[in-house]
């Protein structure tokens, strides 16, 4: 049976929703595929935010063959019997390959010289930091464009395009578990549709959503879940559920140090000024995953979890940098003030470079008085 999702899956640009910033008019994956640049890249983002579709895309803009790998399951022999393909043909080969930073140290290694040489164009997609997950050598050769989760319309744009009738309150209920992810939401309608061969409302939703075969797999959106619930439950100072989550993710097979870098970010993004420290306990906590590994490694990510859940939380550090951030993509590079700007030279130092003009304020002229950390 097909998938709703892949029914409905964009033929083209005209057709995607979303991630203007990478594919609106004059934006980078644009203008790629408009011109047909042949180039190796990554997705990064989370699920269900076009990562699948895009690569499609790309790949019949180019004329490519295509070629789609799990991670997960795949082998250097899978590699290696796509590299060997129609070698007597002209047309580029696109390997997209899913979960790419489940691929290890060896794996990666196999696959670089085929980037290299050409022989592979590589688009890769993954939900993980690349920084962290894909070696060095075949990242240098990689563009990295990060996908944004669905603004809450975008959703609703392709929901609407299924053709269900769902009223007002069930789109809504529909967007807001989806969470930004459109192929859960997509897979919810389907189901729905199939259980429930009457009118779509949120009640029929929550039927299905309780319904077994929408149990997802560690690699799927449960595991996306559970780290949800484990994150909010820090953040609500519940060390009890967080205690739970963690030990599920645990059980279910989670990779340790996945856990141990959503803490690190939590120690900043959620504890931050009310106690620094908590950045060095969530780094001593990784590290500790790092040379012990399971199942000891577990015990030192409990102790982090119970210190992380109880300590007061501070996200003003957080909420600044995103204000800042806004600013930097709005106004671009604004000119620096004079007196922050080294004066090498005597004609830098003639124009007043480096020269204190008595001004309290160390923001270029537009942004003056503003205060990002309240």
């Amino acid at each position: 049976m097909n998938p709703l999702a892949n029914k409905i899956r964009p033929k083209d640009l005209s057709e995607f929703v979303g991630q203007k910033h990478l594919v609106g008019e004059g934006k980078p994956l644009r203008l790629a595929i408009e011109n047909g640049h042949i180039f190796s890249f990554i997705l990064w983002g989370t699920p269900g935010v076009g990562k699948t579709t895009l690569a499609r895309i790309y790949a019949d803009a180019i004329n490519a063959d295509f070629y789609e790998l799990s991670a997960v399951s795949a082998s250097k022999n899978d590699i290696r019997k796509i590299v060997e393909k129609g070698k007597d043909t002209a047309r580029p080969k696109v390997l997209f390959l899913d979960e790419i930073h489940r691929f290890n140290k060896a794996q990666q290694d196999f696959l670089l010289p085929f980037v290299e040489s050409g022989e592979l164009t590589l688009i890769g997609a993954t939900t993980e930091n690349p920084s962290f997950e894909v070696i060095s050598a075949l990242l240098s050769r990689l563009r990295v464009f990060v996908l944004e989760e669905l603004k809450s319309e975008e959703m609703k744009t392709i929901i609407n395009r299924t053709g269900f009738d769902l009223d007002g309150e069930a789109r809504d209920w529909l967007v807001t578990m989806a969470d930004g992810d459109a192929r859960q939401a997509l897979t919810m309608l389907d189901n729905t549709a199939q259980l429930h061969k009457d009118k779509i409302t949120p009640e029929t939703l929550k039927n299905t959503l309780q319904a077994k075969f929408l149990r997802y797999d560690k690699k799927g959106e449960e595991h996306y879940n559970t780290i949800s619930a484990f994150i909010k439950s820090m953040r609500a100072s519940d060390a009890d559920a967080a205690m739970y989550y963690l030990a599920r993710m645990i059980e279910a097979g989670e990779d340790p140090k996945f856990i141990a870098r959503r803490m690190v970010i939590f120690a900043s993004e959620d504890i931050g000024l009310a106690v620094p420290t908590a950045l060095v306990v969530a780094n001593e906590v990784f590290r500790a995953v790092e040379t012990i590994g399971l199942p000891e490694a577990g015990i030192n990510l409990a102790h982090g979890v119970a210190y992380l859940s109880n300590c007061k939380k501070d996200r003003s550090a957080y909420d600044a940098y995103k204000s800042a951030l806004e600013d930097a993509k709005k106004f671009g590079n604004l000119p620096i003030p004079l007196k922050l700007r080294n004066a090498p030279t005597k004609l830098m130092k003639e124009l007043g470079y480096g020269k204190d003009d008595g001004e309290k304020g160390l923001l270029p002229d537009e942004l003056k008085g503003k205060k990002y950390l309240k």
